[in-house]
C-alpha cells in the first residue's frame, strides 16, 4: 500500500532544487499579490484589531512584520495575525476541486517565518509552492465528504503551512512528513464557527497558519509522529471524511501539474459558493437590460453548498451578508458589484436591497451537485414584471481556472482593497516588488484608515 505522507513530503522537498520559471513562478508572485490584497483591508477591520493588542509580546522577539499593528514580532504571532485579516473580507484565492483557501495560512505563516530567518525570495516561493502543492492534494482526498463538519482552510490549512514552514527551516523529506503528520493532530475548526455567527471564522486560518509553524519547528527539531497519519484507519482522512481518503485522485498528475497553477482569484467579495449566481445575473442584465424594478422574482438553483451554505433571507452582519445569497444577488443588482462597500452597515440597510432580497429564492439542483465540487454552476430564472422568464445556465466562475482573471484584473483588485489603507504610492512600490522584484516584501504603513 502506498503511503501518501511519506509521497507528498518527497513531492514538497523537491520543490527545494526543482527548476522552475514561467507559470510555476509566475503563479507564485500572483498568489502572493493576491494574498497582500485580502490581507490589507483585513488589517483595519475585527477580528485582527481586537486580537493584535490582546497578544502582547516582549520586545525583540523576532523579525516578521505584523502588518496589522505594524511591528516586529515573532513569526508564529505575525502569521497568526496576518492570516486573520486575510480572511476576513472573503477574497482569498480558493484551490475549488478541493474547496480550500490555501493562500490565507500558507502564505502567511512562509512569510511571517521567511522574514524572521532573512531567507531568499527563491526560498519563500519554494516554501509557499510546496505547502499549496501538499495542502490541495490533501484536499482532494477527503472531500467533498470533509466539508460536512470540517473548515478545510483550517485543517488542511494547518498541514499546508507546516511543509511551508518545514521548508524553509531545512527540513529534508523526514522532516516535512513529520511536520505533516503532527500538523494533522493540531488541524481544527468546524462548520458551526464557519456557518454560525461570531468571529470564528477568519481566526480558523490564523491558528492553521501558527500551529502549522509550530509542526515545523518541532518537526525540524526532531519531534515525530506517526507516518500513516493521514492515511490510517483511524487516521486525519478517516477521522475527517467518509473515507480513509482518496489519495488516487490526490496524487494523480503528482510531478506533471502543480496546484498554485490551478487557483481560483476571487472577482467577488463574498463565499465562492454564491459567484455562479452572481456572475450569471451580470450576463442577463448586460444581455437583456433589465433593472431591479423590472424583476418580479429569481429562482437560483445551486449545488447543494451554495444551498445549505447560503441560503440566509436575513442577513443581520458583515459576515452573515457574506453568505446570503440573497443579500448578495439583491446588492450585486442594486450597487452595481459585491466590493467591501456592499457590507458597509448603511449598504445593508437599503430599502430597496432589502425588498429585492424578498423576491429572491434559492434552492438545490441535485444535477449540479453531482458535479460539485470540481465544477460550480448555477441555474437562473429571472421573471420580469412585463410576463418575459428569462434563464441561464452559468457553467464557470469568473477567476476560476477556466474562466481566469487576468494580471491587470489581479493589479486593480490590489488598488480597489488597498485603497485607504495603504498609500496609493506605497501600493504601487508592492505591486512592482511582488511581481518583479528579488527580495522579500516586507514592512508597510498603514494610513488614512481607522481600525474598526
Amino acid at each position: 500500500m502506498i503511503n501518501p505522507l511519506s509521497i507528498l513530503a518527497g513531492a514538497a522537498e523537491d520543490w527545494r532544487e526543482r527548476p522552475f520559471e514561467g507559470e510555476v513562478r509566475w503563479a507564485a508572485r500572483r498568489a502572493v499579490l493576491d494574498w497582500f490584497a485580502t490581507m490589507l483591508p483585513g488589517c483595519i477591520r475585527q477580528p485582527a484589531t481586537l486580537l493584535a493588542p490582546a497578544m502582547k509580546e516582549v520586545a525583540g522577539s523576532g523579525g516578521a512584520w505584523c502588518y496589522v499593528d505594524a511591528r516586529t514580532c515573532s513569526p508564529r504571532r505575525a502569521a497568526l495575525l496576518n492570516a486573520v485579516a486575510s480572511h476576513t473580507v472573503e477574497f482569498d484565492d480558493i484551490f475549488k476541486d478541493g474547496g480550500y483557501h490555501p493562500g490565507s495560512p500558507t502564505i502567511a505563516a512562509a512569510l511571517a517565518l521567511a522574514q524572521h530567518l532573512g531567507s531568499t525570495l527563491d526560498d519563500l516561493h519554494r516554501a509557499i509552492i510546496a505547502g499549496y502543492e501538499v495542502g490541495c492534494r490533501i484536499s482532494l482526498a477527503i472531500q467533498p465528504s470533509h466539508y460536512a463538519f470540517w473548515h478545510t482552510t483550517s485543517t488542511v490549512g494547518t498541514i499546508g503551512a507546516s511543509v511551508a514552514g518545514a521548508m524553509l527551516l531545512g527540513g529534508d523529506r523526514r522532516g516535512i512528513g513529520n511536520a505533516i503528520a503532527l500538523a494533522t493532530s493540531f488541524a481544527g475548526g468546524h462548520q458551526q464557527n464557519l456557518q454560525g455567527k461570531g468571529m470564528a471564522k477568519a481566526l480558523h486560518p490564523g491558528h492553521a497558519a501558527d500551529a502549522g509553524l509550530m509542526a515545523a519547528m518541532a518537526a525540524v527539531a526532531g519531534v515525530t509522529a506517526s507516518a500513516d497519519s493521514l492515511h490510517a484507519d483511524n487516521g486525519f482522512a478517516a477521522a475527517t471524511s467518509d473515507t480513509a481518503g482518496d489519495w488516487g485522485n490526490a496524487l494523480d498528475g503528482l510531478g506533471t501539474w502543480t496546484p498554485i497553477t490551478r487557483m481560483t482569484v476571487k472577482a467577488h467579495g463574498c463565499c465562492g459558493h454564491i459567484f455562479p449566481a452572481l456572475d450569471a445575473i451580470g450576463l442577463m442584465r448586460d444581455a437583456h437590460g433589465f433593472g431591479p424594478a423590472d424583476i418580479e422574482r429569481i429562482a437560483v438553483f445551486g449545488y447543494r453548498a451554495t444551498q445549505t451554505m447560503c441560503n440566509r433571507p436575513d442577513p443581520v452582519s458583515a459576515q452573515d451578508g457574506r453568505f446570503s445569497l440573497q443579500y448578495c444577488l439583491a446588492a450585486h443588482l442594486v450597487l452595481g458589484g459585491v466590493r467591501l462597500s456592499a457590507f458597509e452597515p448603511e449598504a445593508m440597510a437599503r430599502p430597496d436591497i432589502r425588498d429585492l432580497m424578498g423576491r429572491i429564492e434559492l434552492c438545490e439542483d441535485p444535477s449540479l451537485s453531482i458535479d460539485y465540487p470540481g465544477r460550480r454552476q448555477a441555474r437562473l430564472r429571472v421573471y420580469l414584471r412585463d410576463g418575459r422568464m428569462l434563464e441561464h445556465l452559468q457553467k464557470t466562475r469568473r477567476g476560476d481556472p477556466e474562466d481566469p482573471l487576468e494580471d491587470a484584473d489581479l493589479v486593480a483588485k490590489f488598488h480597489e482593497l488597498s485603497a485607504g489603507v495603504i498609500a496609493k504610492r506605497e501600493a504601487e512600490s508592492i505591486i512592482a516588488a511582488i511581481l518583479y522584484g528579488d527580495g522579500l516584501p516586507g514592512k508597510l504603513t498603514l494610513a488614512g484608515a481607522a481600525p474598526r
